[in-house]
């Protein structure tokens, strides 16, 4: 029961953690490649700037979050997502408007969304250093551990605050998504437009304000996502480097342009990555009790080390560009 817990802990519990992550972040991608036609790829670069404007409102109101038993950071995220989404907004407007009023091909857009990413992790570097902070700052971590009844393992299930709250967001954000793109006016238009933007435009829906909701649907979850992960563990300003690929790989194994299939494919690479680096020669350790010792299991039984585990979601993306090209959902070929 012990190799049990600790295979809940280690897999169960890490994996959905690091597919929430994803899961956020692809949706934002794939939203953006079903109306604006383009791979954006200073999305991840969202995320790490979502997550250092939670930190400077946390500085500034450090006591928020501990009057109502919640951590600071998730208190000021909301804000947080309000200031993303008026950047994002006024990125786009910015730098990509102009280029799709010239009707260029979409590797220009590709090639302006890198010099964003340079441009954004520029600023960031600039103001707020390249050393890790730490979101908790008058207030601190909740651990919790949960027993196995009847006293069955010494070991215990770990779960933060952090990941409940983590986990919380994504099925409010996952349910409000749905009932948004097929309940209300804003998202039919916004699944028309993805279609066919021609047709959307002359049957009279706003383009602009339907690009406009786009990017702070994706700004907002990307600053959750920054958010909750990086008081997880750390705040990072190479957060970006690190998510960039999983996020893309997620998407395309869900089916670019299909947002249900963003959520399954984070969730697939994040338990894919999470079982890849897994320790196994600890699951299979009681085994050896009853094998000769010719036969005993190596202590270290992991497919792929932890260092290489970036190695992963590239390996997934490309068996799925070769096997399956519009993925699970069947979505649109990049």
């Amino acid at each position: 029961m012990n190799e049990l817990v600790f295979f809940i802990n280690k897999v169960i519990i890490s994996g959905a953690v690091i597919g929430s992550i994803y899961a956020m972040g692809a949706i934002g991608v794939t939203l953006i490649y079903s109306i604006l036609r383009f791979s954006h790829f200073a999305h991840a670069d969202f995320m790490t700037l979502g997550a250092f404007m939670t930190f400077v409102l946390t500085a500034m109101f450090p006591h928020a979050g501990p009057a109502i038993g919640l951590p600071t950071a998730f208190v000021m995220m909301p804000v947080a997502m309000v200031i993303c989404s008026a950047i994002a907004v006024g990125v786009d407007k910015t730098f990509y408007k102009p280029l799709r009023a010239h009707n260029v091909k979409p590797i220009v857009l590709v090639m302006a969304s890198i010099g964003v990413t340079l441009m954004l992790q520029g600023l960031i570097r600039l103001f707020a250093g390249t050393g890790s902070r730490n979101l908790y700052i008058d207030d601190r971590k909740e651990i919790f551990r949960l027993s196995l009844p009847f006293d069955l393992s010494s070991r215990h299930i770990t779960i933060t605050e952090p990941q409940l709250l983590l986990f919380l967001v994504v099925i409010v954000a996952v349910i409000s998504l749905h009932l948004f793109l097929t309940r209300t006016r804003l998202g039919k238009a916004m699944r028309a437009m993805s279609d066919n933007p021609d047709l959307a435009r002359v049957s009279g829906i706003n383009t602009n304000t339907v690009v406009a909701i786009t990017w702070v649907i994706a700004a907002c979850l990307t600053t959750a996502a920054g958010t909750l992960l990086s008081l997880d563990v750390a705040l990072k300003p190479d957060l970006s480097f690190l998510i960039l690929l999983p996020i893309f790989s997620a998407t395309i194994v869900g089916g670019v342009g299909h947002p249900y299939g963003a959520v399954a494919g984070g969730f697939l690479v994040g338990f894919t990555e999470t079982l890849a680096v897994f320790n196994w020669g600890v699951l299979f350790r009681p085994l050896n009790e009853h094998l000769p010792e010719w036969a005993q299991l190596p202590t270290k039984l992991a497919f792929v080390p932890t260092e290489y585990k970036i190695t992963i979601p590239f390996f997934i993306l490309v068996a799925i560009l070769i096997w399956r090209p519009t993925g699970l959902f069947k979505g649109k070929v990049l």
